[in-house]
């Protein structure tokens, strides 16, 4: 029987274990991993837009149009308007000389009865496409009619609705006594 040497016997040992090794350093190095894909961004969602102001019940609670007056003469007599700078006039009250006649018109082609409320006073008036451009509908009054004084004098504001059309509230300025009187020389 043949002996082996303790010595050698190890050394196999040795040996085995360094060639593992040897082998096992042949293995190539793990690849890198790829980072995961970033998450989306967040996107935060839309504010809900602003709930309109609730409206008063009191129409005399209700804020200004936008806009103001601005008085007028011409060849045909005398205008107040009324609205935004740089625009088209959403309201207009002229004095006619040669008939003598106050205009009321309002912007647009609706041609329901515009209704005219004031602190002493509400009527609804006829309108009458003017077949302008713009578009404007207009309601002719007798420069002594009530409703005249009542939109002068009215108590900081008046307000002219009309079915389908955003109410006007509009401040009672002089400029509307001012184009009235024009009318009644």
């Amino acid at each position: 029987m043949r002996v082996i040497s303790p010595l050698v016997r190890h050394g196999r040992s040795l040996a085995g274990l360094t060639l593992l090794a040897l082998v096992a350093g042949c293995v190539p190095p793990p690849r890198p991993e790829t980072p995961p894909p970033p998450p989306p961004p967040r996107v935060a969602a839309p504010l809900p837009a602003p709930r309109p102001a609730p409206i008063a019940a009191d129409w005399r609670d209700w804020p200004y149009s936008p806009g103001t007056w601005v008085y007028r003469r011409d060849a045909r007599g005398s205008i107040a308007l009324f609205g935004p700078a740089n625009a088209d006039a959403s309201l207009t009250l002229r004095c006619d000389t040669a008939t003598r006649r106050v205009y009321l018109s309002r912007a647009g082609t609706n041609a329901t009865p515009l209704t005219i409320r004031t602190s002493s006073a509400m009527r609804a008036l006829s309108v009458q496409p003017t077949g302008g451009t713009p578009p404007y509908v207009a309601a002719a009054l007798m420069p002594n009619d009530s409703l005249l004084e009542a939109m002068g004098f009215s108590r900081g504001r008046f307000v002219v609705q009309q079915a389908g059309s955003a109410p006007l509230v509009v401040p009672a300025w002089a400029e509307i006594e001012r184009v009235t009187e024009d009318c009644r020389g």
